[in-house]
């Protein structure tokens, strides 16, 4: 009776204990080849400098953005200074630029007047002219009068008595008077014109030949022309030159009104103010100078190394009083959460495996009392001795075929690093139900679905774009490597 008890109870113990265990054995795909891994972010200095404090140690616990390190921040104060005081600088000249460019399109406005001015000066001088040709007409009709009046002094002087001889010598006076104005006019005339310069004397005679001046005159005088490329030097350094320096005032002036839709003069020179190159010259320096400053604040600030994620603090290796170099590893820290398995199976366990499929984790360091789940994400594109460094050479004819391991990587769920942390390291044992139907992102595949990235500028990468049609089996849509080589997208 005891015996029968005690078999009746061996089997019940049994049953409870071995079914779930044989269920698991045939449900399921194990490899005692696995390990928790997980990412590691190196902890350096973006600045050279000597280490003033250092407040972690090893496995401290941090959080993102608290202060690991501190390095000694007076020169980088002083650069802040000088850069500071460099950038002010620059505003100032800014502020003068636009002053001297306010002078200079207050001298171009001026010499515009000066053109002006001279134009008017032609037409006056033409003016001139035709006045003293006219004064010349009425000077030649008086000489005719006077010269009839003593050739009849003249004939009378012939008779007795019929003139007093002092008439004649009026007559005669008058005559030679009106002989010299019309010498003096014709003179004064000739004068004009070679200040025009125009000939003075011309083959067609008569007075109206002399009035004749070209209609252009105005527009092509030596002093007009001298005033206009003193209006165009005056305006260069407001970048504006015209199309041809052929050009006549007139058509220079339209041309520099065409800036304008309207021809607004106020808003012509606001914009060659803006644009003229002395302020864009300033205007760069004083950006330049602001980056510089910036540069010199991001610096300061990069005097404090701060944690960039969540995690525990490994491989401490600077003190205080070290001089550090940019791009120096401190320390290294290791994050709580992003945590996985990295599962080494045989490749003759890969064939009913897939992406999405759940997993049981048992970890030797909390034994039987503690299972984690899990969700395999992705496989490794290449076994483990061939990501090896030294792979195997089997070109020489010495290969001996030997099951390869392939990594399969799988995700935590609902993983709580406060109630059961997971170390980097520890030994795994994972438990993968391939019969049961796999859920979540890429569910049931090898590889995962390409997932658009951000890119700089893309098309450097396109020499040669593949039509989507003709793209081959497992690129794109179904798996595969993106665009350029891009990485596939991190599992969930």
């Amino acid at each position: 009776m005891t015996i029968a008890v005690i078999a009746i109870v061996v089997l019940a113990v049994g049953h409870y204990y071995g079914v779930p265990v044989v269920q698991k054995l045939l449900n399921t795909v194990s490899t005692d080849d696995a390990y928790v891994n997980g990412h590691v972010t190196a902890v350096a200095a973006r600045v050279p400098g000597q280490v003033t404090n250092v407040y972690v140690d090893d496995n401290y616990r941090v959080k993102k953005g608290s202060l690991l390190v501190q390095l000694d921040k007076e020169p980088y104060q002083i650069q802040v200074a000088l850069k500071k005081a460099n950038y002010e600088t620059a505003v100032a000249n800014v502020a003068a630029a636009y002053d001297e460019v306010r002078g200079i399109v207050g001298q171009a406005r001026s010499n515009r007047f000066a053109l002006q001015h001279a134009i008017e000066d032609v037409d006056n001088q033409v003016a001139q002219l035709r006045a003293e040709i006219a004064l010349l007409k009425t000077r030649r009709a008086t000489l005719v009068r006077t010269e009839a009046d003593y050739k009849r002094a003249v004939e009378l002087q012939k008779t007795p008595g019929a003139i007093a001889p002092q008439d004649v010598d009026k007559a005669r006076e008058a005559y030679d008077v009106s002989q010299a104005q019309v010498t003096q006019g014709l003179e004064e005339v000739y004068k004009i014109r070679v200040g025009l310069g125009l000939p003075a004397k011309l083959k067609k005679e008569g007075d109206d030949a002399l009035a004749e001046v070209p209609p252009d005159l105005d527009q092509t005088y030596s002093t007009v022309r001298q005033a206009l490329n003193t209006l165009l030097q005056s305006v260069s350094p407001l970048g504006f030159s015209p199309t041809s320096y052929d050009l006549t005032p007139k058509q220079a002036i339209e041309e520099f009104y065409r800036q304008d839709p309207e021809g607004n003069l106020d808003r012509i020179f606001a914009r060659l103010i803006k644009n003229a190159p002395a302020i864009k010259l300033a205007e760069a320096k004083r950006d330049q100078a602001k980056a510089d400053w910036d540069q010199a604040e991001l610096n300061l600030r990069y005097c404090d190394v701060v944690a960039e994620i969540d995690g525990v603090i490994t491989r401490r290796n600077v003190n205080p009083g070290n001089n550090v170099q940019a791009g120096e590893a401190l320390m290294a820290l290791r994050s709580l959460t992003e945590i996985w398995v990295d599962c080494n199976f045989k490749e003759t366990q890969l064939d009913d495996l897939r992406i999405g499929q759940p997993a049981d984790l048992e970890v030797d360091m909390y034994g039987s009392r503690k299972t984690f789940k899990g969700r395999i994400s992705g496989f490794t594109y290449g076994t483990g001795s061939t990501l090896a460094i030294l792979p195997p050479e089997n070109a020489t004819g010495n290969f001996i075929k030997v099951v390869q391991r392939l990594p399969v990587r799988i995700d935590l769920i609902d993983y709580d690093p406060d109630k059961d942390p997971l170390f980097v390291g520890l030994s795994v044992v994972p438990y993968v139900y391939y019969k049961q139907q796999p859920t979540g992102p890429d569910a049931g595949k090898f590889l995962q679905i390409v997932s658009p990235l951000p890119e700089i500028n893309p098309d450097r990468f396109r020499m040669n774009p593949v039509p989507p049609a003709s793209q081959p089996a497992g690129v794109g849509a179904q798996g595969g490597e993106g665009k350029a080589g891009a990485p596939t997208r991190p599992a969930p």
